[in-house]
Order: C-alpha cells, then structure tokens, then sequence
C-alpha cells in the first residue's frame, strides 16, 4: 500500500467532517420538515434514532454538542411534538429525551432523503464499484481507526 493512501484518507475525512459540508447536507435533508427541523436541531434527532432515550449529557457526547446546546434544541424539538421528556428510571433528578412517533417518522424522511442523495451521487459509477465501495467503506468504520 503506498505510504501517501493514509493521508489521501485523511484528508478526504476531512472534508467530509467539515462544518460546513455537514450543514449544507443537514440543511438539504432538513428543507420542508417545519421550523423546528433544521441543520442544527438535526443531530439531535439523528442522534436518539440511533441510541435510544438519552438525557442531554449523554446526547450532548454522542453528538458532539455541549449539553445546554442539547437542551435548547430538545426544547425546539418537544414544542414542536418531535421528542419528549420522560423522568429519568435510574436518577430521580434527570429526564430522558425520546422521539415521538411524528419524531420517529422525520428522522425516516431524512434518512431516506440522505440514502436518494449519496444513490444519487454515485449513479454515474458502475453497480459493482459502488458495492464494494459500500462493503470496504463499511469495513473500515467497523474495524478501522475509529471503531
């Protein structure tokens, strides 16, 4: 393997890890899904779907964000019926964050949003390639660098 692949890597990451790139693509599978849904309430959302209720210290590590910011957009979140609070079973002083089923259903229409927009990107790429493209991106987020 030639020794410049790593870095050819890294910088690729990099530019998918930008802000920027991360916002431009949380605002395009955000558009039309109400006020309360946008690029910044976003993690929030993706991040219950993926983990289950959470409370905010616990979101806010899993998504990057510091707890006050989980906070004020679970409040923009819950005013408008996508999550709830729910007392915490394990701590009497904390609240879970869970989505609701209207919650649920926008996180289904982003995520099927972002799996149109990357089939889309690599439409002009031949079947075969975008598959082991798939199975070797796979591979390396489960057994690479950052598993």
């Amino acid at each position: 393997m030639p020794n410049d692949v790593g870095h050819e890597i890294a910088d690729a990451l990099a530019t998918l890890l930008k802000r920027d790139t991360r916002t431009q693509l949380y605002q395009r599978l955000t558009e039309g899904l109400g006020d309360a849904v946008d690029e910044t309430t976003y993690p929030v959302l993706s991040g219950l779907a993926r983990t289950g209720p959470r409370s905010a210290a616990d979101l806010a590590s899993e998504i990057g964000l510091d707890r006050s910011g989980v906070t004020r957009r679970a409040t923009r979140l819950a005013n408008a019926g996508l999550l709830y609070r729910d007392p915490d079973p394990h701590d009497g002083r904390a609240t879970l964050l869970a989505l609701t089923e209207a919650g649920q259903q926008t996180v289904d229409v982003t995520r099927r949003r972002l799996a149109a927009h990357i089939e889309a990107s690599l439409a002009s790429w031949p079947p075969a390639e975008v598959r082991t493209f798939a199975h070797h991106l796979q591979r390396f987020v489960t057994d690479g660098p950052f598993a």
